[in-house]
């Protein structure tokens, strides 16, 4: 059993016309639904959505704004994502959780949502502290992998998860994913690829 975490495959990241287009990023559209929908219930306890989430007046004074131009502003074209959340079967239970920075356990307070949004809302920390319980194994895609995938699987193996990168479902803005891996992480992240993560368990 294992828990994906998909991060931030928005459009202003995914479309080659998005507000901060990652080189590479449309290309994996196509296969990252693939992914989705080979996920199976026996072998999947659900999956997270991560939205980067930003409000002009706020965005316009944070370290992110000296780096970046304004993106992902929330309600906004730029912001929805390019996957949908009924590429995943239905028994597998979807979540998602919205974030003001490139690191998704930095902000305090977070929410983890249903994302069809019939079940209940979770405070992020206490979400992942009883997901730990149930599962070890986390699988890792979306964008940048340099940026906010990089933050995200940090905070995974401090949260005692084993990760996998799926290489073919993830592109980085200066580094790509293995790169990133063995300077970042020294080998305590496996870089995989879809076909093998789809209907791998454990």
């Amino acid at each position: 059993m294992r828990f994906v975490v998909v991060v931030d495959t928005q459009w202003d990241f995914m479309d080659a016309e998005g507000d901060l287009a990652v080189a590479g990023a449309e290309a994996l559209i196509p296969a990252a639904e693939a992914f989705l929908r080979g996920l199976r219930p026996e072998e999947t306890a659900g999956v997270l959505f991560t939205f980067d989430t930003h409000v002009p007046e706020v965005y316009a004074g944070s370290a992110e704004a000296e780096q970046f131009p304004p993106h992902c502003v929330k309600g906004s074209d730029g912001w929805a994502n390019v996957l949908a959340t009924d590429l995943v079967d239905p028994a597998i239970p979807v979540h998602r959780l919205e974030k003001g920075v490139f690191d998704m356990w930095a902000e305090p307070g977070l929410t983890v949502e249903d994302a069809r949004g019939s079940g209940p809302s979770y405070d992020r920390d206490a979400f992942f502290a009883a997901l730990r319980q149930r599962v070890d194994a986390v699988t890792v895609i979306g964008v940048a992998a340099d940026y906010c995938v990089k933050w995200a699987v940090d905070g995974l193996l401090a949260r005692g998860f084993r990760v996998t990168v799926p290489a073919d479902l993830t592109r980085g803005i200066a580094r790509q994913i293995r790169e990133v891996a063995a300077e970042d992480f020294g080998g305590r992240v496996v870089v995989g690829d879809s076909h093998r993560s789809a209907g791998a368990g454990g």
